[in-house]
């Protein structure tokens, strides 16, 4: 069984951002997919009360697992009430295209709302 959950570990999300170039704050989160103990994936991101960015999201070629990330993701931001939500980075807009969640390409907006809707990369 796969379980997406936010990595709790500061140090850990501190070394991601790190390794991926990517400033680190106490915004900073990661939501990690994991099965048997194996990680199969992540997401990078940064969340306040008002909104969340998404960085990165691994893996790429996975469209359904990284669909069940980003939806993880906003998930965690939905809960803190958190709708906005924002992309930064032409990968990440390119793997968010691929999964239709992109609202305003020119504002890099998130459509959040289709957290509450089907699957995109599985064909749900």
């Amino acid at each position: 069984m796969i379980t997406l959950l936010p990595l709790k570990d500061d140090n850990r999300v501190k070394a991601l951002f790190e390794e991926n170039s990517l400033d680190y704050d106490f915004s900073s989160g990661c939501i990690t997919a994991e099965c048997g103990g194996e990680e199969l994936g992540r997401c990078l991101y940064s969340l306040d009360d008002e909104r969340i960015v998404i960085f990165k999201i691994y893996p790429e070629d996975d469209l359904p697992l990284a669909d069940g990330i980003l939806r993880s993701a906003l998930n965690a931001a939905a809960v803190r009430g958190a709708l906005n939500a924002f992309y930064c980075g032409d990968g990440i807009r390119e793997l968010c295209r691929k999964l239709n969640f992109i609202k305003n390409e020119s504002e890099n907006r998130l459509d959040a709302e289709k957290l509450f809707g089907g699957c995109r990369g599985c064909g749900g």
